[in-house]
């Protein structure tokens, strides 16, 4: 057996275009287009990175891109401040403050800080509580992007058992949850679970997010389980090469000679999470403005 790469990237350009085409007729409806504010603090490389890539995303799905740059000695009383004016501005669906924020900074209060209904990240407390009761709210982009590439391999989920490794407020709480409503049977399993690699070889689906390189291997998984790896690791750089390649949590190699289907580093769930922002901002534009989302977003 030879797993079915599970082509993150290419979903996550279908879901872009869609959510595109959508953004166009949001435009039409309201008379202005659905924006993404997203506030970086801050000189961190990577965050400049990511920052700079949603905000060309955001401005190639037809949606307005509001970016907010502030010096690293940016005080809370400030960001708050900035925080605020961005709830209040109704050209502005959608808010994101890029994490790290410099350490100065208590990152959950500023969070709490964002309207709930513009929490494009899914990271607010009362987002995260209506995800636990099962109402409408914002879900943190990666594991809704892991839950989209589930269900468009396996379709109906119930009765499937499913262990996610890795217990964060970002991925693996959210993840579980996700897999409990799709009436999964779910396990969370983190660094003290005992015997680990048993517990994995029971699951028809492993949602891997520890941030571990090449934890898992083969011999933890069942055979024909699907896997999502959402880690994203770097090795040591080999002799005479300047960086070392990119994996996942997954030993991607082995572990597709067990998996029925998985996915790749680079190019599985990465590519998901800026288009499942995109989709989020633009669903948070039809609530804002009293429109109905449509169903396939």
């Amino acid at each position: 057996m030879t797993a079915t790469r599970i082509d993150g990237k290419a979903f996550a350009a279908a879901l872009r275009e869609r959510v595109g085409g959508y953004a166009a007729s949001f435009e039409e409806a309201a008379g202005r287009k659905a924006g993404l504010a997203v506030v970086l603090v801050g000189d961190d490389p990577a965050s400049q990175v990511y920052v700079g890539s949603k905000g060309k995303a955001t401005v190639a799905a037809n949606m307005a891109s509001f970016e907010h740059r502030l010096p690293d000695e940016t005080t809370s009383q400030e960001l708050l401040a900035l925080v605020e004016q961005l709830n209040q501005d109704e050209s502005v669906d959608g808010i994101l403050v890029q994490l790290p924020l410099p350490s100065h900074l208590d990152e959950q209060s500023i969070i709490s800080a964002i309207s709930p209904d513009k929490d494009v990240d899914g990271f607010h407390v009362i987002n995260a509580g209506r995800l636990s009761v099962g109402q409408s709210g914002f879900v943190p982009c990666t594991p809704l992007g892991c839950m989209m590439l589930l269900t468009d391999r396996l379709g109906d989920l119930s009765g499937l058992e499913a262990v996610v490794i890795g217990r964060s407020n970002i991925v693996g709480k959210p993840m579980a949850q996700l897999l409990l409503d799709a009436n999964a049977t779910v396990t969370i399993a983190h660094s003290r679970t005992k015997d680990l690699p048993g517990v994995v070889k029971r699951a028809d689906i492993v949602v891997a997010a520890v941030g571990r390189a090449e934890m898992v291997k083969a011999e933890w998984l069942k055979e024909g389980a699907t896997v999502i790896d959402v880690g994203i690791n770097r090795l040591p750089p080999e002799p005479g090469k300047e960086k070392g390649r990119l994996v996942g949590d997954v030993a991607f190699n082995e572990a597709s000679e067990v998996a029925a289907a998985i996915t790749p580093v680079p190019g599985g769930v990465g590519p998901m999470t800026i288009a499942v922002l995109l989709r989020n901002t633009l669903v948070a534009a039809h609530r804002n403005a009293g429109l109905t989302a449509p169903e396939d977003l």
